[in-house]
């Protein structure tokens, strides 16, 4: 039997400001809401501290691309509306700075420390106060579990010469565009929202994502076949509008970014032992998971990897990251 409690005079008051003040903030992303995604369970994570630690965030995650896809809720959040975060790929960022698109040159990453000294460092701070001119406040940088590979609908890759015209969807900016072009594919910009559709139609040959992606939303299902290509990292990024931030309270701004770092450092450490477990989970499930020689596109690679750079304007960046592998 439930008892109503009544609280009255200052507890009341207390109660009433406490509600008046509260900071709703919804964080959009475009995976499924499943453990198997880095992005729903970094939401899960800052959800659960923000809530736990902070004394009056209300999050609500919106997965799936419930509140658009990522490029609409981005900009809806220049505008004010929609979305208050967001959790994406760095890729979709270089259509805003269009320097975000040498974190996701090519053959880039030596291994996930390289990663956490750049986007930590110089390199990090730098991205981070070019996208405040464009109304985003990145709280966090954060991994991907594990390097992007090829999984393809019919046909085994098993060696590079295999992926020739294949139409290999990939995300719609320029440097993923070259980078799958530049592998011998015909590179395919696509939404993520559409990409199981045009696989099982077969508008699309494939994919290129980590084994993460492809479990948590069933890509495996109509891609039976998956290569070992590492051909991209792919960072992510918690980003949320700078009108959201600037609105909170310097209490509510340290939970805020207190809720972020707890999420990317768990998310991180998880990153290595689910890469392995994704790759196990798609091979058990029947999946052809096969290794390419992918020595010749990585000797290539630093020409691609100049030629962007200079396109978006970023070849001191790219320096820097090349710096920060030794």
């Amino acid at each position: 039997m439930r008892t109503a409690t009544f609280v009255g005079g200052a507890g009341f008051a207390l109660l009433m400001s406490l509600s008046a003040h509260a900071v709703e903030l919804k964080l959009a992303h475009a995976h499924q809401d499943s453990m198997e995604s880095e992005i729903h369970t970094t939401s899960w994570l800052f959800q659960k501290y923000a809530q736990d630690f902070g004394t009056n965030f209300n999050v609500t995650i919106h997965p799936n691309n419930q509140l658009g896809q990522e490029r609409e809720v981005y900009e809806a959040m220049q505008l004010g509306s929609g979305a208050d975060c967001i959790i994406s790929g760095t890729a979709i960022l270089g259509n805003f700075e269009k320097k975000v698109g040498v974190l996701d040159l090519p053959f880039l990453w030596k291994d996930y420390d390289h990663v956490h000294r750049v986007l930590d460092g110089e390199v990090g701070a730098e991205l981070q106060t070019a996208l405040r001119d464009s109304g985003f406040e990145v709280i966090a940088w954060l991994d991907s579990w594990g390097y992007r590979n090829v999984a393809t609908t019919n046909k085994a890759i098993t060696n590079v010469e295999d992926l020739k015209g294949l139409k290999i969807r990939t995300i719609p900016t320029d440097t993923y565009v070259k980078a799958i072009n530049a592998m011998g594919a015909n590179a395919t910009p696509m939404a993520f929202g559409e990409i199981y559709t045009a696989m099982e139609t077969g508008v699309l040959d494939g994919l290129e994502h980590n084994a993460s992606i492809i479990l948590a939303n069933k890509f495996n299902e109509v891609a039976h076949n998956y290569a070992l290509t590492r051909h991209l990292f792919g960072p992510l990024a918690f980003v949320c509008s700078s009108t959201f931030v600037s609105s909170l309270s310097e209490a509510d701004k340290a939970t805020l970014q207190k809720a972020a770092w707890f999420a990317r450092d768990a998310q991180r450490s998880l990153a290595p032992l689910r890469e392995g477990e994704a790759l196990k989970a798609l091979a058990d499930a029947g999946v052809n998971v096969t290794q390419v020689d992918t020595a010749p596109l990585q000797s290539a690679a630093a020409s691609v990897q100049d030629e962007l750079a200079t396109s978006f304007e970023a070849t001191g960046l790219l320096e820097k990251i090349r710096a920060a592998a030794k």
